[in-house]
């Protein structure tokens, strides 16, 4: 019986959202619209109407204009577009300055955003130099083993990085860091430097470096790596490389409107 209320429950609730976002649809459809037509449109009561309208209004998504007037889209939505449009300005222009970089340094340049728990690679650009054909691009990666991920890591809020960390973290080579409090070090490092290294701890025979990504209002939005075969991309030569990967990271912060003071 227990499981058969909570069945309901959940039915309820993902009913609730449907109707929720029909009523979004609605609004961006219509325009101003009133309470009478926005329930005859969801086949359900007025007072249920009312009740997804006054959840909607609490988030900023909705605006009723005037007393017990029409309802209209309200400004959360452009929050939430912008957020979206951010992504795709970040991909756009991130193309370019890739492409410049990885004709600089020779080997493949990558940015990366955090999603979900993972690293997602949203531009590449291949070096003369490179020797592999892979396409990273849209590729889901671990934030624990690649160096963009340990930037991204190093940058998020405690609480969400503290509760990445007590999952449990796939060894994917010899070297790869599984213990989160010396992980937890090696972040702070990051941070403290301003950059990410990774020997082999991905895929064996391979070494990448990333610096963070500025977004408008000074958060790191993502991550900007050159990676290459580790008998290329020594040590010593990846610490060559932070600075021209720091400048161009800078650019395209600077692209998606942050100035560093």
């Amino acid at each position: 019986m227990r499981n058969q209320d909570a069945g309901n429950a959940t039915s309820s609730q993902v009913q609730s959202v449907d109707r929720a976002i029909s009523v979004l649809e609605l609004l961006a459809r219509n325009g101003e619209t009133g309470i009478t037509e926005i329930a005859g449109e969801l086949g359900v009561h007025k007072s249920t109407a009312s009740r997804l309208l006054s959840v909607l209004e609490n988030r900023g998504l909705v605006e009723q204009l005037g007393e017990r007037g029409k309802y209209a889209i309200g400004f959360g939505i452009v929050r939430l577009a912008g957020a979206a449009t951010g992504r795709m300005d970040l991909a756009k222009l991130g193309r370019q300055t890739c492409q410049g970089l990885a004709e600089t340094l020779g080997e493949t340049v990558n940015i990366a955003i955090a999603d979900d728990g993972v690293a997602i690679n949203v531009s590449q650009a291949r070096g003369s130099a490179a020797i592999t054909t892979q396409n990273w691009t849209g590729q889901r990666t671990p934030l624990h083993a690649t160096s963009s991920g340990k930037v991204l890591l190093a940058y998020m809020g405690d609480v969400e990085r503290k509760r990445l960390l007590r999952r449990k973290l796939e060894q994917f080579t010899p070297r790869t860091t599984v213990d989160p409090d010396e992980l937890t070090a090696e972040l702070e490092r990051v941070a403290e430097d301003g950059y990410a290294s990774c020997f082999e701890e991905l895929e064996l025979g391979m070494h990448a470096v990333a610096v963070p990504v500025h977004g408008p209002g000074g958060d790191v939005v993502a991550a900007m790596s050159a990676s290459g075969p580790s008998y290329r991309l020594s040590k010593q030569r990846v610490r060559q490389i932070v600075r021209p990967l720091t400048e161009a990271s800078a650019d395209l912060s600077a692209q998606l409107g942050y100035f560093a003071e």
